[in-house]
């Protein structure tokens, strides 16, 4: 199998050098607790010299990196991240940098000579960077740096909210909130004032569970930049220190109720959120956890079981019934049947035997097989399709970078608007200048940005998954997008539509002898050749448990067929040219040959004894999928268009049997661009389907190129979307994950603008003096945290999506 992730960016986007001196690595950046704080990581790693793109991932806690490598390594990449405040463990799946262990410029024996597992400096003629060996199950699969990263700050959220829950709840009972609402008139303990007793059950809220807001802005305005950290720390600093001076100085009124709860809120509200958008990232930890932990080496002839991070390539690999496979390789003894789903999709077993390639953590069903290890470590399919699938994840969707650009405008106007607000208040009415804070510090929460930072990501982490689970991989969010506007899908006839392959769909026998005996006869002499067509006749034999008897002077004609005698009869299977050299006249079969042909099929004379017998129609039949996935696309409301080189009976013979709108046949491989191009005009969005050489071209042209199956490295460089099995219904499959995917991103982005568009007049009081309307800090946190909430649930909802063949909801 092709490797799907490759560094397919254009060169132009990097001014900066040869791009093949370009690196891609996918870096851990743990301990992003807001969405917002993407930016934090973004700006200080876009001004380091060398680094050429940074995609920063809030929700999978990565950063996809493009660097240079003749400028920059992956060690000052780590040191960067961990400079601005987030821990960095490296990467958190093997990337495109080559690694000193599966470097494929070393020997096996110069591979086994390191310690597997270890982080080592690169070596003399190893590309900057490399050095990190984890597989991908260590670096970021179950029990990995990335999912316990995540998890810990899952747990620290929790704690840090309950702190100020148990904290705040007295704070309230004995404020002027717990009098004038609630009614209640305990008696401040100790004898203490009340303002002070508040200040000291404030003191764990503020120094314990309010310090990842504090770090958080420090980190910010560090990088130059603005975040939600920096609104949150403001608004609850800025009431805990006003109150705090109060309380000094011995007058006024204080609100440790509002700064408590407003933390304890928010600190609930990204509890929930966090342990929501966790769930956005189960494609990825169901990928790393294929990898098996170990495999079975022959090492002296005995197997010996070590972790899979100690495989070298050119090891062999005993690999018994009911194992995973370890690595990618090729089979050298055995045979069996190989369940693929788990990496491919591919729902039925592939037999596989000497010779067979084998792709890692695929399970091996019911034979034992000896495999020759190809690809370990970063190398692998499982490893290509992980690292993939985590910087479509990490990628901007057009829409999200104009959102990203806008969060931090947004936070700059809010405070503005917080600063405006309280000095309206203050010269404007007659309002106290705690009454005005509240207003001021209600402005500044409920405008974060939060839900607008986390609109699109959690939704093209939750689409490209499902893209993943199903074997269809996007490259980046903009092919995501893309395939949600697509008008017309272009695919190309063999090897897409087709099975590339002859197959018999049509005996027709005279009289005498009946089909099965015509079979009999004509396979006797079939199983002696070699040629294509007559494979494709032993095939339908054999399906058919015809047993065909041993055949003697056989005889192959160049360019005409071949000639044998079985069972004492004389037997010619060839085509015409054939037939008139054995001096045979069709007869009425002429008449057949010539309907069959004007169909595209090729049809295979059969002559017994000197007399014509009957026709077999061969031809290269459509998959048993593909008529499907025609209806799904047109179910879609897209135009479907056949392209092929072949001839347009053939051509038109598949598209009448599949339901397609439009045959485009006989084009010459260098006219496919072209055709593309003629379709595009008028806007339409055109996807192109294909799997070979010849289809580059026209991935390429094409608004959306789609390559098939195990096509060729060239295709798949191309293709903006790789589907993992040769299954047309993959098509209108990914193109509904787009769509989907694009209408949870519009949701999103809808909700978290127009949330803030309505409740920011509401929080500066705007509606007080006419209808009452005012909201305080801690129903504000309540609000602004729940908006998030919503959006990660939105899109996580998206895993319901109705697709082809699978039982998901509309």
């Amino acid at each position: 199998m092709s490797h799907p992730a490759h560094d397919h960016r254009d060169a132009a986007d990097h001014p900066a050098g040869d791009s093949r001196e370009h690196g891609t690595v996918v870096l851990e950046t743990g301990g992003l607790q807001w969405a917002s704080q993407q930016s934090t990581v973004t700006a200080v790693l876009k001004r380091r010299p060398g680094v050429l793109e940074v995609e920063t991932n809030p929700v999978a806690q990565t950063a996809t990196v493009v660097f240079d490598r003749e400028r920059t390594s992956l060690a000052e990449l780590r040191r960067w991240v961990t400079e601005c405040g987030y821990h960095c463990a490296g990467q958190s799946v093997p990337a495109h940098i080559c690694d000193p262990l599966t470097d494929p410029g070393r020997t096996s024996a110069e591979r086994a000579a390191g310690r597997p597992g270890e982080r080592r400096p690169a070596e003399p003629g190893v590309p900057a960077g490399a050095g990190e060996t984890r597989p991908p199950r260590e670096a970021a699969g179950r029990g990995g740096h990335g999912e316990t990263s995540m998890a810990a700050m899952v747990a620290g959220m929790r704690n840090r909210f309950l702190v100020a829950v148990l904290f705040s709840v007295p704070i309230v009972i004995w404020s002027p909130i717990g009098e004038e609402v609630f009614g209640l008139h305990a008696p401040v303990p100790f004898g203490l004032r009340q303002d002070v007793w508040a200040l000291l059950l404030s003191l764990p809220v503020i120094f314990y569970s309010c310090t990842v807001f504090f770090g958080g802005a420090v980190r910010a305005l560090r990088a130059r930049t603005l975040d939600m950290m920096v609104l949150v720390a403001v608004a609850v600093g800025s009431g805990w220190l006003y109150s705090l001076i109060v309380t000094l100085t011995g007058g006024g009124e204080v609100f440790y109720e509002a700064a408590t709860v407003l933390a304890a809120f928010v600190l609930l509200g990204h509890w929930f959120e966090m342990r929501a958008r966790g769930g956005a990232n189960d494609a990825i930890r169901t990928l790393l956890d294929l990898a098996p932990p170990g495999a079975l080496v022959v090492r002296d002839g005995e197997p010996a079981e070590i972790p899979t991070a100690e495989v070298v390539v050119g090891d062999l690999l005993l690999v018994r019934p009911g194992a995973k496979i370890a690595v990618d390789g090729t089979v050298e003894e055995g045979e069996s049947e190989v369940d693929e789903s788990m990496v491919t999709g591919e729902s039925l077993p592939v037999h596989k035997g000497p010779g067979s390639e084998v792709i890692g953590a695929t399970l091996n069903a019911n034979g034992t097989l000896r495999v020759r290890a190809g690809r370990v470590g970063s190398d692998t399919a499982l490893a290509q399709i992980v690292q993939l699938v985590q910087e479509a994840q990490n990628s901007k969707a057009p829409g999200q970078r104009l959102a990203d650009r806008a969060a931090f405008w947004l936070v700059l106007l809010a405070l503005t608007g917080g600063l405006t607000t309280l000095g309206v208040w203050l010269l404007l009415t007659d309002r106290t200048f705690g009454a005005a804070m509240l207003f001021a510090i209600t402005v500044v929460v409920i405008t974060c940005p939060d839900a607008l930072g986390l609109a699109t990501p959690t939704a093209i982490m939750v689409g490209t998954g499902l893209g993943a689970g199903r074997g269809a991989l996007f490259k980046n969010a903009a092919a995501l997008e893309t395939s949600a506007g697509i008008h017309t899908v272009v695919m190309d006839k063999t090897g897409t539509l087709t099975k590339g392959e002859p197959e018999v769909t049509d005996v027709i026998t005279t009289q005498e002898p009946g089909e099965d005996a015509l079979l009999r006869l004509v396979t006797a002499v079939e199983r002696e050749s070699e040629h294509p067509l007559a494979e494709a006749v032993v095939r339908h034999a054999e399906d058919r448990a015809v047993v065909a008897p041993s055949a003697g002077g056989f005889e192959n004609v160049p360019g005409h067929g071949a000639t044998a005698v079985v069972e004492g009869h004389r037997v010619a299977v060839g085509n015409r040219r054939l037939a008139e050299r054995e001096g045979v006249d069709l007869g009425p079969l002429a008449a057949r040959r010539e309907e069959l042909a004007a169909t595209g099929r090729t049809v295979v004379i059969v002559c017994v004894d000197g007399r014509a017998a009957g026709l077999i129609g061969i031809a290269d039949a459509p998959r048993e999928t593909s008529a499907a996935a025609v209806r799904e696309l047109h179910g879609l409301g897209v135009e479907v268009v056949m392209l092929t080189g072949d001839n347009r009976a053939t051509a038109e013979r598949i598209a009448r049997r599949l339901g397609i709108d439009t045959v485009i046949a006989e084009v010459l491989p260098r006219d496919k661009a072209a055709r593309i191009a003629e379709l595009q005009r008028g806007d339409r969005k055109v996807a192109m389907v294909g799997d070979g050489v010849n289809d580059a071209p026209a991935l390429a042209q094409a608004d959306l190129g789609i390559a098939i199956g195990a096509g060729t490295d060239v295709a798949i460089e191309t293709a903006d979307l790789v589907l993992m099995r040769s299954d047309p219904l993959d098509v209108p499959t990914a193109l509904r994950i787009g769509r989907g995917t694009l209408r949870k991103m519009r949701q999103n982005l809808g909700w978290a603008i127009g949330y803030n568009a309505v409740a920011l007049p509401i929080a500066a009081g705007v509606f007080e003096p006419a209808f009452g309307l005012v909201l305080r800090p801690e129903i504000a946190a309540l609000s602004m945290s729940g908006s998030s909430v919503v959006v990660a649930l939105n899109a996580l909802a998206l895993k319901r999506l109705r697709l082809p063949g699978s039982g998901g909801q509309a």
